[in-house]
This record gives C-alpha cells, structure tokens and sequence, in this order.
C-alpha cells in the first residue's frame, strides 16, 4: 500500500508542471502562434506545387517567411506602445488581441486569392500573412516567457511547443482535407479560427506577473534608444557576438531541409490524404514524443549538454530524407524518415527554446525574443528562398539533403567550443532569474 501511495505521489509530481497555469497558457499560445506558419509553409507549397506552379517559384514563396526573420524592428512597439481603448486591458493582453485579428483578417485574404491568376498578388497576401503572424509572435512570445517562471522554462517551453505542433497541424491538416473538399478558399478561411486561443488566453488569465514595462520613452531621440536598448543590452554581455554566430548558424540544414519536404513528398506521388496520414499524422505524433523526451533531458542533462545533444539529433535527421530520396516511394521509409525528423526536432524545441527564452532580459522580453527567433532561421530560410530549388533541380535530393546534413556541423561545433569556454552560463538574461527585482549591469 505505502509502494503504492509513493508511485501515486511520485507520479502526480512529475505531472503537477505541465497542469500549471504558466505551463498551460503556454500550451494555448503555442497553438495560435503555429497556424499561420502552416499556412504560408508546407500548405502553401502544396496548394502551388497542386496548381501546377514550378519548383523556383514555388521554394521562393518561402522568401515571405523572411518577415518573421525581420520582426525585431517592430517588436520594440509591442513592448512600448500603449494601444488606445483597449490598452486598459494591459499591454500584452491588448495586443494579443490586435495581433490576433490582424491574423484572421490576412490569412483571409490570402484564401481570396487565386496563384493561377496572379502570383504576385498571392506573393503579397503571403508576405501580409507573415507580418501578421510575426507580430503575433512577438507578442506570444513574451507573453509566454513573462507568464513563466525561471523554473518552469523547460516544461513551458515543450509544452508551447505541443501548441506549436498541434496548431500547425491541425491547421495544415483541415486545410488538406477541407481543400479536397470545398476548395482552398474556404479551406483557409476554417482555419483563421485557430487565432482565437491566444486571445482567448490572454482574456482569461490577464497581464504576466512578470512583465516589466519598460520606461516611458517621448520624443525621437527616446523612440530611436527604445529600439537599439534592448539591442544593446544583449551586445553587452560576455561573449555576444559568439551567442548571436550560434543564433544565425544552427538551423540552416534543418530549415532548408523543412522547407522542402513538401516538394520532394509531391514529386514521389505522394496523395494529399497519403500526406496527411505520414507527414502530418506520424509526424504529430513523433514530434509530441520528442518533445516529452526533450522535457526529460533537460531535466536530467541539464540545458547544455541537453542542447547540444538535441542540435547532433537533428542535424542527423536530415540524412533520413536523403535515404527516402534514393529508396523511393516507400510509406514505411516515409514513416521512418519523418519520425526520426520529428522527434529530434521535439527534443530541439524544448531545450533550443528553453535557452532562447532563458536569453532575454524581462524589460526587453518581446525585442529580444524577437530578435534571436528571428536571427535563428533568417540564413536557412533566406538560402530556401533564394536555392534551394535550383539545388534540388541541380544535384537532386538526395545530394540536396546530405548538403542540408552537413551544414548542421557548424552550428554543432560553435555551440560545443561555447560550453568549453562558458560562454553559455555567462550569457543567460534576467528571465533566467528566479528574484523579479533582479536587473542586469546597464
């Protein structure tokens, strides 16, 4: 009986995090900030690739993810600009709401648009998308780092990643099969419903315990130091520029990889439905296992060996595509290839965005945050836009992916040769802390 009362109570412990409130928004925030990503990434490329549109321009569309890349110019609003009548409800609150309808409205426009008729006007309505979703971002973000607590940064981490996951695929999924259906139009439009989450979290819970409005700034030259502050904050620290090199290097094979997928999985014949059931299903599945697992090592790995434990994970998991590529169809290979991606890719999100998130100062959460989710994709997905299907067209996928596999070693080795010289602990921001009151040296 007592083996059993303590099973209980040990089990009941390791759950406790993920039911608590930080924990928890995380998770509904998560699923409103990965939608639109789904829609202008693999849902876009196959609606285009469906439509007959060519490689080149079907992988330069993935040039309107780079406006996610430059949302730090704008984040500093989010963080210091008081919006009128409904910034009564706090600043981060208010402005989940207006990023929230900004979302809906561009992912509709974007259903309205036809690419056989114009590809530039579905280029614009996929850039709009982007911003849209990018300010979105930069407001869920620090909502969410500022509604957790230093402790909780690993559990709040995967379990934003589990709405991440569940938003983009629930999203990319019900825009396939609604597609099959009704039509991309009406396709697109179900799915800006996914926005409502954050909004409805931000309602409910309020404004973060620890947000920190930064000091009122008024006038030009105040507007000018409220945008390079939080730039300069982060410059001070011991070994910046090394933190920022790691940022920008170690995601451009599994961006470019990513970005992919979709066209490699339609030039092998694979059907919207088979999709939906390897990528999309096997591939929910794996990713939630490898965010529990992810969860797991940073509790027990700690954040820096657990971080570059998950980075040799998932530049590896690019080589799978390469072994899919040169076996041809297979839907065990397909199922194979995307669990192994995805699980990595799990684990990554817990701990990469656990020190992401343990990266910022809480005066400058939205700012900072921006700028190193933004600089941590911005080279992968510039190369996407810019050769990824001339590569493709080039060397062929399988090439195409060793390539992807490669270009993960650097990032692996800067971030080893950081630990080495503790770089890493000397880096950490005040979100890290566990005294609210604690600030770093101006």
């Amino acid at each position: 009986m007592t083996d059993a009362i303590e099973g209980r109570s040990r089990w009941l412990d390791a759950v406790k995090p993920y039911v608590e409130k930080g924990p928890l928004a995380a998770f509904f925030l998560g699923v409103s900030s990965g939608f639109p990503y789904a829609m202008i990434g693999a849902t876009l490329t196959t609606r285009l690739a469906q439509d007959g549109i060519d490689k080149k321009a079907v992988t330069a569309f993935t040039l309107a993810f780079l406006v996610y890349n430059l949302k730090w110019l704008w984040a500093w609003v989010v963080d210091g600009v008081r919006l009128p009548v409904i910034g009564r409800l706090g600043q981060r609150v208010s402005w989940l709401l207006l990023a929230g309808v900004l979302v809906m409205a561009a992912v509709a426009n974007l259903a309205l648009v036809d690419p056989t008729s114009s590809l530039l006007q579905t280029a614009y309505a996929a850039i709009l998308v982007g911003a849209a979703g990018a300010t979105y971002d930069i407001v869920i973000d620090a909502y969410r780092i500022e509604t957790l607590k230093p402790e909780q940064l690993g559990v709040g981490s995967g379990m934003s990643q589990y709405g991440w996951r569940i938003g983009s695929v629930a999203a990319g999924s019900l825009a396939l099969i609604l597609a099959a259906r009704i039509g991309w139009q009406g396709a697109y439009l179900a799915c800006a419903a996914f926005a409502l989450p954050a909004m409805l979290t931000g309602l409910v819970l309020g404004e973060p315990e620890r947000h920190r409005d930064p000091v009122v700034r008024r006038g030009m030259g105040e507007v000018m130091a409220s945008i390079t502050g939080p730039l300069l904050e982060f410059f001070r620290r011991k070994g910046a520029f090394l933190v920022l090199l790691f940022i920008l290097l170690h995601k451009i094979g599994d961006t470019l990889a990513n970005l992919t997928f979709r066209l490699l999985f339609d030039d092998m014949g694979y059907s919207n439905d088979e999709i939906v059931i390897y990528d999309v299903g096997i591939g929910f599945w794996a990713y939630l296992i490898g965010i529990f697992i992810g969860g797991i090592l940073y509790a027990r790995m700690g954040m820096k060996r657990s971080v570059l434990f998950s980075l040799i994970l998932m530049g590896v998991s690019n080589f799978s595509f390469a072994a899919l590529a040169a076996l041809g169809k297979s839907n065990w290979g397909m199922a194979g290839a995307i669990g192994f991606e995805n699980i990595a890719s799990g684990i990554g999100g817990v701990t990469v965005v656990a020190y992401f998130s343990a990266l910022c100062d809480l005066r400058f959460t939205a700012a900072q945050y921006a700028l190193i989710s933004a600089a941590a994709s911005i080279v992968g997905r510039f190369l996407t836009g810019t050769t990824a299907g001339t590569l493709i067209e080039r060397f062929g996928y399988v090439d195409f992916y060793l390539l992807t596999t490669a270009l993960a070693m650097p990032g692996i080795l800067l971030f080893w040769l950081m630990m080495r010289a503790g770089l890493i602990d000397a880096s950490v921001g005040t979100a890290a802390t566990t005294d609210p009151g604690d600030q770093p040296a101006a």
